[in-house]
């Protein structure tokens, strides 16, 4: 008997993954621009610090409100398509049947083997056959609007209290330096840990995190400087 091949696969992180990649980025890279923005307009250190947790919260609930109604929707169509089939099969069972053959005889295998697959599999469990093969719906990506909702929140917290912490700790005239290095340092890593988890390529991950958040702190920063009005 041979042995055991062993494999590792990325493929069920892909939902909570994208999720709290997407929060925690959110929440760094917005958070940090706010910040930015209003110390360049020469705002007091405590209207600077009122607006990172104003926007940690509002950042927060709005990526979890957002993300639940995206993946809700995935949700209900798919819970849709396996009703429709569920019925489906109860009504035609010789029509998915041959649907089912059809699809693994389209995969490669001969018209027979086709059929004797079709019918084992749907001996088994014929929805569960048809949810994988005829719509694409599997367990490990079907989605969880709770879950995706949960972890954008508290995936943007994480994220946002990074430069807020930043903010707390630098001398009122050092926030945007000292805000701008924490913040880039926090953003290779989070694009490097990102990548690893879903088997990307480090540098490419890190560099794109970090250039995008580099591009809003300036932006916000030129903003800020350009009205020069302390909030």
């Amino acid at each position: 008997m041979g042995r055991i091949h062993k494999e590792t696969h990325r493929a069920d992180r892909i939902g909570w993954l994208r999720a709290a990649v997407l929060g925690a980025n959110d929440g760094t890279i917005s958070t940090a621009s706010l910040i930015m923005g209003v110390a360049a307009a020469g705002a007091s250190k405590n209207s600077i610090l009122l607006t990172g947790f104003a926007g940690m919260v509002a950042g927060a609930m709005s990526m979890a409100a957002g993300e639940y109604v995206s993946v809700k929707s995935q949700a209900d169509t798919e819970n849709a398509d396996l009703a429709r089939e569920k019925l489906e099969l109860e009504t035609e069972p010789e029509l998915e049947l041959n649907e089912l053959a059809g699809i693994y005889e389209g995969r490669g295998l001969d018209k027979a083997l086709a059929m004797q697959v079709a019918k084992q599999l749907t001996a088994h469990d014929a929805l569960g056959a048809h949810a994988r093969d005829e719509l694409g719906i599997t367990e490990a990506l079907r989605a969880r609007p709770i879950q995706a909702a949960i972890s954008s929140a508290v995936s943007f917290i994480a994220g946002a209290v990074i430069p807020i912490a930043a903010s707390v700790m630098a001398p009122a005239g050092l926030i945007p330096e000292i805000l701008s290095a924490t913040v880039l340092v926090a953003l290779v890593m989070l694009g490097g840990t990102a990548a690893y988890a879903g088997g990307a390529p480090l540098l490419r991950g890190a560099l794109r995190v970090t250039f995008w958040g580099a591009l809003a702190m300036g932006l916000t920063a030129a903003v800020g400087r350009l009205f020069g009005t302390a909030v």
